[in-house]
């Protein structure tokens, strides 16, 4: 076997990606990447009344989205249903399984009997060690793991330390139905081998299914994968995270305008913790990551911190990679994508935007002077500002701007001037100049707006506004 690190996300396409389904990958992709191994990426799709190509296209997109990319093929594991028939049919040729005859009814009377006299209730099957000679001929039959009677399973898990079970608190697990379907805990284990897979990083609610997964995995003599079982999320007041709490799928996240890094960011800090560090880069996450800084309780959801973060990523993105997210944020929520012209100018403006805005809405938002067109339409509040007064200090300013040169020097003495000149401060100036320019009352500031409008648009505009009747 290849000393080399693979990891695995299997999800299944019953609905949207989960943002703890998320946390997995990221925490699968991290642990492979940072260590030279293969992040793969299998769909557990068996259960053929509820998986839906729709949930698959939404899942990729997510990890799409998270900028996790995969190895090799997506593996579909209802395509391997024989292969996983064909390891049961290994096993009751090596006598580690075995046909099981009993009829639910006899499985139902047989736990009644044992609930009336107070013994154990998981069931025993008679065929156990039954003579293939005595099986009954064309009787419909499942195959059966045997499990050991005696001693216990020992999960030596990375994140939850040594998890012991008796092995007579693990009854004989059924690998193929009656009508010779494999069964999900079969067709986990046989992809898992096949694919490679050295370590399981999974939710905990996985936690049991390791126990009766190792029992296959030593029938058939394969080596056992490394587990690391890491706690759910839970939403902020400490309960399963569920719809009430808000946002539970992924899209949502990417529909509500959070940049794609610092989802990475926060969701990698969501129950894993290197010293205390809040803020880190990929690169940073890369190298530091590892399943022993996962914390064995819970991790809760915090809207403030992820915000907080994803802030702090905005400051620090390359121009190119925000407004590549802004499109994708655009596209995501429906709404009508960026023109050229637009594009260029949020380009040219990103400086001023990038500063305090936590979400990609509220960097449009400070943008909305770039994204709109003269006419201004100003908002109430921003109106409230282009009195008459103020409307005739815009209209002696244009001839004074006409000649200035285009500088935040030569801006700022102009303007600062002109407020002096009609005995206010720079302050109560500065509201008609924002309505006039952007049509919003918060905005960058004055002078970075005229700055990456430039003087034809910013004329045009204070025009328009100080010729509006009152």
């Amino acid at each position: 076997m290849s000393d080399r690190i693979v990891t695995r996300f299997a999800p299944s396409p019953t609905g949207y990606l989960h943002i703890g389904g998320a946390r997995t990958a990221l925490f699968n992709w991290l642990f492979a990447r940072g260590r030279g191994g293969k992040f793969l990426l299998r769909i557990e799709d068996t259960d053929k009344a509820r998986s839906t190509p729709e949930a698959t296209e939404a899942i990729l997109k997510g990890l799409d989205w998270l900028g996790l990319d995969h190895d090799g093929e997506v593996v579909s594991q209802a395509a391997r249903a024989e292969r996983h028939a064909e390891v049961a049919h290994a096993l009751l040729e090596r006598g580690m399984a075995y046909k099981c005859f009993s009829t639910q009814e006899e499985i139902e009377a047989f736990r009644e009997a044992a609930k009336s006299e107070g013994r154990s209730t998981l069931f025993v099957s008679p065929w156990r060690e039954a003579d293939p000679a005595d099986h009954p001929a064309d009787a419909p039959f499942v195959v059966r793991l045997k499990t050991p009677l005696e001693g216990e399973t020992v999960i030596a898990d990375a994140v939850q330390g040594d998890v012991k079970i008796r092995n007579d608190q693990l009854d004989d697990m059924v690998l193929l139905r009656s009508d010779g379907t494999p069964v999900y805990m079969l067709a986990v284990v046989v992809d898992d081998h096949d694919m490679g897979v050295t370590h399981v990083i999974r939710g905990d609610d996985h936690l049991n299914n390791a126990a009766r997964q190792m029992g296959i995995y030593t029938a058939m003599g394969w080596p056992v994968p490394v587990y690391a079982h890491i706690p759910l999320i839970h939403g902020p007041d400490g309960k399963k995270l569920s719809k009430r709490h808000g946002a539970v799928g992924l899209e949502e996240y990417q529909v509500m305008g959070y940049p794609a890094p610092g989802m990475r960011n926060y969701l990698a800090r969501l129950g894993w913790s290197h010293g205390d560090d809040e803020f880190f880069t990929d690169a940073q996450a890369l190298e530091w990551f590892d399943v022993t800084g996962i914390g064995k309780s819970a991790a809760r959801l915090d809207f403030k911190k992820l915000e907080n973060i994803c802030g702090q990523h905005i400051a620090v993105m390359e121009d190119a990679a925000l407004l590549q997210e802004l499109e994708g944020y655009l596209a995501a929520a429906g709404q009508p994508p960026l023109t050229e012209a637009q594009k260029d100018g949020l380009g040219r403006a990103m400086y001023c935007l990038k500063d305090r805005a936590k979400t990609l809405p509220e960097l449009l938002e400070k943008g909305h002077f770039i994204l709109t067109s003269a006419p201004i339409e100003p908002d109430e509040k921003a109106a409230k500002a282009l009195d008459d007064v103020s409307r005739g200090i815009l209209a002696e300013l244009t001839p004074q701007l006409q000649n200035a040169s285009w500088s935040r020097d030569q801006l700022e003495a102009v303007l600062t001037a002109a407020a002096e000149t009609n005995g206010i401060k720079f302050g109560k100036l500065a509201g008609p100049l924002r309505a006039a320019l952007a049509g919003r009352s918060v905005t960058p500031s004055v002078f970075d707006m005229m700055l990456v409008l430039g003087r034809e648009e910013s004329l045009l505009r204070l025009d328009q506004a100080a010729a509006e009747p009152g």
